[in-house]
């Protein structure tokens, strides 16, 4: 059957790869685990955001100093030697142990000594092949690039300090001041513009190498940037501030079952009124940039387009805050008119309204059901459960966010085992719960189902990728050497023939 539109894929953030270097990266683990996603007949490889991460936000991927740049930590050594930036048998002393979580201070670590090796290497002529398209890239990504790279220079001078810390002249962009500082750091400058093209060649060989395959990467586009970012220091307009770079307005979701203070998160609101005039330019700008690195979007905490939640920023709880209208289907028609149709997917999770929905179903966007989230009061009913779904959805055992699910059948789901035996009618043992779980999300009728890797081979709690709110411990998970079997391969292959996902 051609052109079939049920399929399937696996969530594997790139971090969580193998890899010697101590964290995962885009070198041979990444083409290795994309030619096991095609032996297993899947369409999809889903990953979190790409920008730079850093250790003041636990190496969140959703709290970015850049919502543009790409997050040179996952840059592969190995890649760099082909590229004669490096020797194979010079960056041999810098592997790491490739057991247990990783440890980002280290990686950081050795990732520095490495870069500033490949970059006087680099000014030294060796990888001269790669000048023109450096050349080339400095030119077409100049318009976030220079100030990316100004910003960084910036935070190093400043000791890593945000932008509103700094003094008055670089806080609020003083020109001439910007401009000496440029002039006078230019090395510093060229190699952070250096590392960024690296990011994106290497990433750009990646997703060719997997659509080669058959295979789409279908990426994740969170909605709110950082207050410490580039994007808020250089477009203060865009954002809710006052003249001094304060924060007036900021983000979060209120009170609910989870949180009786509901969530700040410390992001200023996007000025939305500001954005409309400018006919969202800054919006459309980022999903092309994003559209450019992944074949399909996710965009997180989707009911933001409709409405979000705003507290002022001198309030301790996000409790007294209000619900103000977001740029709804205004936005997505622009995004149409210059961009045409959009591969986007719509984190529609949580409490929800709606006008979330309609937004949602305005523009034909895909939906997500979590099989973790199916069980318990009122289940028949419960949006979550296979019976209830429809086509334009993608189907998960859990997300990033949620435990692995056999974590949660012996944590969260333990109070369901009962109904859960009665949904599947038979008796279950916690060995079971990966394999049924990944059967009721490729048997449903959504058009894709996703599995996390973890799920695929049946991995408890400590294999959990975040917990939501908790700081420690989260993006550190990363699979073993050759974890991944043939018998997960064998397994996966068997379902997408059985549930019609090839």
């Amino acid at each position: 059957m051609t052109n079939n539109k049920r399929g399937a894929g696996i969530l594997l953030h790139i971090s969580s790869l193998a890899s010697p270097f101590g964290v995962g990266d885009m070198g041979p683990e990444a083409c290795a685990f994309a030619d096991f996603l095609h032996r297993s007949n899947q369409k999809y490889w889903q990953l979190l955001p790409l920008n730079p991460t850093e250790q003041g936000q636990g190496h969140s991927p959703y709290s970015s100093i850049s919502s543009r740049a790409g997050n040179t930590l996952l840059i592969s050594p190995e890649l760099m030697v082909k590229d004669n930036l490096l020797n194979a048998e010079e960056i041999k002393k810098y592997h790491l142990p490739q057991e247990g979580k990783t440890n980002f201070a280290e990686v950081e670590r050795v990732k520095a000594e490495i870069f500033e090796q490949a970059w006087q290497n680099f000014k030294q002529g060796k990888g001269k092949k790669l000048e023109a398209d450096f050349k080339q890239f400095c030119e077409k990504e100049a318009y976030w690039l220079d100030d990316f790279a100004l910003y960084m220079l910036l935070k190093k001078q400043n000791e890593s300090q945000p932008w509103f810390k700094w003094t008055e002249e670089y806080k609020l962009r003083n020109e001439v001041a910007v401009k000496k500082l440029v002039t006078e750091n230019k090395d510093e400058v060229d190699k952070t513009k250096f590392l960024q093209f690296l990011f994106f060649k290497q990433w750009h060989e990646l997703r060719k190498y997997c659509n080669s395959l058959n295979i789409k990467l279908f990426g994740d586009l969170p909605f709110y940037v950082s207050y410490d970012s580039v994007d808020v220091w250089s477009h203060k307009d865009l954002f809710s501030l006052d003249k001094k770079g304060n924060m007036i307005g900021v983000a979060g979701v209120p009170p609910d079952a989870f949180s009786e203070d509901g969530q700040l998160w410390g992001m200023p609101v996007f000025l939305w009124d500001v954005l409309k005039k400018q006919n969202y330019a800054w919006w459309i700008e980022r999903f092309k940039k994003n559209l450019e690195l992944f074949d399909i979007l996710r965009l997180d905490h989707f009911r933001a387009f409709a409405d979000y939640w705003e507290v002022a920023a001198d309030e301790e709880t996000a409790k007294k805050g209000t619900w103000k209208p977001g740029p709804r289907g205004d936005l997505f028609k622009a995004v149409n008119k210059a961009l045409g149709e959009v591969p986007f997917i719509a984190e529609d999770l949580g409490e929800i309204n709606d006008a979330v929905y309609e937004l949602r179903d305005e523009f034909a966007f895909s939906g997500m059901k979590v099989l973790q989230f199916a069980f318990g009061e009122g289940m028949p009913q419960n949006p979550y459960i296979p019976h209830n779904y429809a086509e334009n959805f993608v189907a998960y055992t859990g997300t990033h966010d949620n435990n692995t699910i056999r974590g949660w059948y012996r944590q969260e789901g333990s109070k369901n085992h009962h109904q859960i035996e009665q949904y599947v009618g038979r008796a279950l043992t916690e060995d079971d719960i990966p394999v049924v779980f990944g059967r009721l999300a490729y048997a449903s009728v959504a058009n894709i189902a996703i599995l996390p890797i973890q799920d695929v081979l049946g991995l408890d709690e400590i294999a959990r990728m975040n917990t939501p709110a908790s700081g420690e411990n989260n993006w550190q998970w990363r699979l073993l050497p050759n974890q991944v079997t043939s018998d997960a391969e064998t397994l996966l292959k068997e379902w997408t023939k059985l549930y019609n996902r090839v």
